[in-house]
């Protein structure tokens, strides 16, 4: 099979031509640093995002506090987490670096605030 990739390793954003059978054997082509072969190897086998959204605040000067993932998370669970995340409120007042959610979907990846929101 072919696939076509835009790498997301650097800054160069090159398209990459992705030949591979059952995951093991990959031949990546079209890339301008050692980044790409890693990254089309990743992508191909388990692709992973980080995850940014929000989370209501009950009490807050703010409705709602930025969050993200600590780390990339298994890309077929990405709806799974806004699920989760829509489903909570927390209270004020949050601090960036605050774990929001230990450990989410068991991924053992924490969802952390990345702004703060004091209380009023």
């Amino acid at each position: 099979m072919t696939r076509e990739l835009t790498c997301i390793g650097c800054p160069m954003g090159c398209t990459l031509t992705v030949e591979y059978g059952d995951g093991t054997d990959i031949k990546v082509t079209g890339n301008t640093c050692n980044i790409g072969p890693q990254y089309a190897q990743k992508e191909i086998t388990d692709p992973r995002r980080i995850v940014t959204s929000t989370v209501r605040v009950k009490g807050g000067n703010l409705p709602v506090v930025s969050v993200k993932t600590q780390a990339d998370i298994p890309k077929k669970l990405i709806f799974d987490c806004i699920a989760e995340l829509s489903r909570i409120e927390i209270d004020a007042p949050v601090n960036i670096g605050d774990v929001i959610i230990e450990n989410v979907l068991g991924t053992g990846v924490n969802i952390v605030a990345t702004q703060n929101v004091e209380s009023v």
